[in-house]
């Protein structure tokens, strides 16, 4: 027993000393912050009444992409969250996602971190902060945004979730990503109510986590969520998990059984979704590759994921091109789409009389 348990220090041991994917934040002076909060956070988007009704009319379960080219992209997007892992320099593939997102028309400057142009956030980043960084985004774009985590950033997205939940913290600072400084307030202006609310409460419209769990559960920095990765709290109301067979670093007893599937804790619709085992947990994001072919894009585009809870997708087509990690891009990308339509219409029907910024 004793050998067992030195067995899994050491491998943990092995897993924080190989190298650590984080970033060094140290903020924008307050000047300079200010500046590049109105001219990138609060961006003069004017949404005309036309576009307002184009987007009313949206299906958000089929969003093309001529409804992207034609209607979306004169709308603002909400910002997306990207955590990656732990592991050294598994932030590139992250990377690869967020341009992969970009180049499949959703807008850069709802991924990019405007204080300093990083694309993701780290695995080692407090959940806390990160926390409060949606709320202060929330406050000033109007939509909510949305959490996608690989391996480490799975888990760090359950925490957040956990956190915005109240289920770990009573009442959340709001965190300025400009200065990269806690702000004293716990609580923010509503941009759809137009009333004060608190952070800890706020409801995301979607996350994902995909690789989440298996040897990377013995690391100091997730003890805490050893007993509550699986559980989905309310604080978000669409969440889909990603798991495969065969990974030790992402999947529990090898990626195998229902111990690998996430369930919600009460409102959350939860899915889970089982990929190829061919994929390789490590660059599973790596996805930036699928815009070289458009007959892999169109197909992307028009991916219609199952409504079961439980699914294990498979590929009905052969390509000319690379298409790896083709089935995780197309789910999470239908999902984005939906929720960004969604998100916009929220926010219209809030503000029916008007003309300008979300």
């Amino acid at each position: 027993m004793k050998s067992r348990a030195l067995t899994f220090l050491l491998l943990a041991g092995c897993l924080w000393l190989s190298g650590c994917a984080t970033y060094i934040r140290h903020g924008l002076d307050p000047v300079q912050a200010a500046r590049v909060e109105s001219a990138c956070v609060r961006r003069p988007f004017a949404v005309s009444h036309e576009t307002q009704e184009a987007i009313l009319k949206l299906d958000p379960e089929h969003v093309t992409d001529l409804a992207i080219r034609g209607v979306l992209s004169r709308a603002p997007a909400p910002r997306i969250i990207n955590i990656h892992g732990g592991i050294y320099p598994v932030h590139r593939q992250m990377i690869a996602f967020s341009e992969f997102l970009i180049g499949m028309g959703y807008p850069a400057a709802s991924i990019t971190n405007p204080g300093d142009g990083t694309y993701t956030f780290s695995c080692y980043e407090s959940s806390e902060k990160i926390a409060g960084v949606i709320a202060w985004y929330y406050e000033r774009e109007g939509l909510r945004p949305m959490m996608i985590g690989h391996s480490q950033g799975g888990m760090q997205t359950v925490k957040v979730l956990r956190k915005l939940a109240g289920l770990s913290a009573k009442q959340l600072h709001v965190w300025n990503p400009l200065i990269w400084q806690r702000e004293e307030s716990c609580d923010i202006l509503d941009p759809l109510t137009g009333k004060r609310r608190p952070v800890v409460g706020l409801e995301l419209p979607y996350a994902s986590a995909v690789g989440a769990g298996g040897l990377t559960r013995l690391l100091p920095n997730q003890w805490d969520m050893i007993m509550a990765l699986r559980d989905v709290p309310n604080s978000v109301e669409e969440f889909t998990g990603f798991c495969k067979h065969l990974d030790p670093l992402g999947g529990d007893f090898l990626g195998y059984g229902p111990a690998n599937e996430f369930k919600s804790m009460g409102q959350a619709t939860v899915r889970n979704v089982w990929l190829p085992t061919k994929y390789k947990h490590r660059s599973i994001p790596n996805t930036k590759h699928l815009l070289a072919s458009q007959e892999i894009r169109d197909w992307i585009n028009r991916y219609q994921p199952s409504s079961q809870p439980v699914d294990e997708p498979r590929l009905d087509v052969e390509f000319d091109s690379n298409s790896a990690n083709i089935l995780w891009a197309a789910d999470v990308w239908h999902s984005l789409k939906k929720h960004w339509v969604v998100e916009l219409q929220r926010w219209i029907r809030a503000h029916p009389a008007s003309e300008g910024t979300p």
